[in-house]
């Protein structure tokens, strides 16, 4: 029997629109090997990888009369080519024509007739660079039957040597009929979810998080908390195109290290986290990019961020594609970039304790099997889709990755930048992937709402710097 997408999985095919598609992506930057790579190694790349995930060959096939959610069904008319794609830069290319590349390209809706992932090749970077762009639908990311098509491009295999025979085979599409009495059989054994199909196979939330492994249930609490007190009014929640912008910032995991060291001394020697620190420094980003803009900032002024936290019960410490949602105030009318850190530190302490779950440490995260940043920021979009919009103004996701490098056949990848997309009327979406000593960011916006989106990178790069630069609290 063909497997049926969940309620969650539905819902993000009903919400997406136009200017609101639901895909998530990266862009891997890679140094050529020296005997090269082109398009037939990626193509032989993915044909290989793909076979450990099957969904990546099955598209979605509707129920006649919507008696049921959608299956997934083997496509029989599979094309490789039409998923993995080719571009180019005018050489040497540069960052910024990178960056343009993706806002083009992402925004694309994927067509759902087919498998909902694409690849692109981008050559002609300077330095003798390529990159990788990749996009794969919330839908098809769980985290259990299938993992970000990023998860699978890379290793730390430098030789590229390893090979998987791909012996694939479409099975017969289930027809009409046997989707229907397919419906029907699954109505006996679970009739709430005729009712959950009827109305637009968008289920109720407490239902839906119970059903679905990659959303951690405790989620339902802290929105509940929120739901009382709705987002600060901020310009990050506009109406939004279909045009977008993309800004990518690599700055050094050691600068923030020093700075939890350095600031988290005293009473928060313990608590102050690096995921701490990356909100601080957004928190002083959103700061100057409100006064460049001339808002009204005082010292109560806030941002309210939704950030997805890897988390796994403490009863037996295992650890899954489990995220809940935190709700963290960013203090931008805070002038002192230490009390900002240590106001965001508190905030975030107070909402992981308490509770049977904590948050999954940084190292046990980068050691998981594959390049789990690619599928954890996916979880965090999906995430993010099924919470009201109303309770938080940007969402920001940090995922941390290996410390060594890794390669796709054969080149390796020198740094990695998210794309996570923007939900109704938010303007701005932040991911965060640390790798081999660096932590990329990859800032993606409206293109009207947010056309000063390079103003808001300049200032990450600047407010971690003014990190640096701070004195300890109580210190003058």
């Amino acid at each position: 029997m063909a497997d049926r997408l969940s309620s969650l999985d539905t819902s993000f095919l009903h919400l997406e629109d136009a200017t609101t598609p639901m895909h998530v992506g990266s862009v891997m930057v890679f140094d050529a090997p020296t005997d090269g790579f082109d398009y037939e190694s990626l193509v032989a790349l993915i044909s290989e990888r793909i076979a450990h995930v099957p969904r990546y060959r099955q598209r979605i096939k509707t129920v006649p009369g919507g008696l049921a959610n959608p299956v997934w069904v083997d496509d029989k008319t599979f094309d490789m080519s039409y998923h993995v794609r080719r571009s180019a830069l005018p050489r040497p290319g540069s960052d910024e024509q990178l960056e343009e590349l993706v806002a083009r390209i992402q925004p694309r809706p994927l067509d759902r007739s087919r498998p909902l992932w694409e690849v692109y090749l981008v050559e002609g970077l300077a330095e003798d660079r390529f990159a990788i762009i990749t996009k794969t639908h919330h839908s098809l990311v769980d985290g259990i039957s299938a993992v970000d098509i990023g998860n699978v491009l890379v290793d730390g295999n430098p030789t590229g040597a390893d090979s998987v025979s791909t012996t694939w085979r479409a099975r017969p599409e289930p027809s009409g009929v046997e989707l229907v009495v397919g419906a029907l059989t699954d109505a006996v054994r679970s009739p709430s979810q005729v009712v959950d199909t009827v109305q637009n196979g968008v289920a109720d939330v407490k239902k839906t998080v119970g059903k679905v492994a990659s959303v951690a249930g405790d989620v339902l609490s802290t929105v509940a908390r929120m739901s009382a007190r709705p987002a600060p009014t901020s310009p990050l929640n506009a109406s939004i195109g279909r045009a977008r912008r993309y800004v990518m910032i690599g700055t050094d995991l050691e600068d923030y290290r020093t700075i939890r060291a350095r600031l988290g001394r005293g009473s928060f020697a313990e608590e102050v986290s690096v995921n701490d620190v990356v909100l601080a420094t957004v928190a002083g980003a959103f700061r100057s990019w409100l006064l460049t803009r001339g808002e009204s900032v005082y010292p109560g002024t806030t941002i309210r961020a939704m950030v997805p936290v890897s988390v796994h019960d403490t009863a037996d410490g295992a650890v899954g594609a489990q995220m809940t949602a935190c709700f963290v105030d960013l203090p931008v009318g805070e002038s002192k970039p230490s009390m900002r850190l240590h106001q965001i530190a508190f905030a975030m302490r107070q909402q992981m304790e308490g509770g049977a779950r904590r948050a999954v440490a940084a190292d046990t995260l980068a050691g998981l099997g594959g390049f789990a940043p690619p599928t954890m920021h996916a979880l965090g979009a999906r995430l993010g889709g099924m919470v009201s919009r109303r309770l938080y103004n940007v969402v920001i996701t940090n995922v941390p990755g290996p410390q060594t490098p890794l390669y796709a056949a054969g080149a390796r990848m020198v740094s990695t930048y998210p794309v996570t997309p923007l939900g109704r009327d938010q303007a701005l979406s932040i991911g965060l992937t640390s790798y081999d000593g660096g932590v990329y960011y990859g800032l993606y916006a409206d293109r009207d709402a947010m056309p000063d989106a390079d103003v808001l990178g300049r200032g990450v790069v600047d407010a971690l710097q003014e990190l640096l630069d701070a004195p300890r609290v109580g210190v003058r």
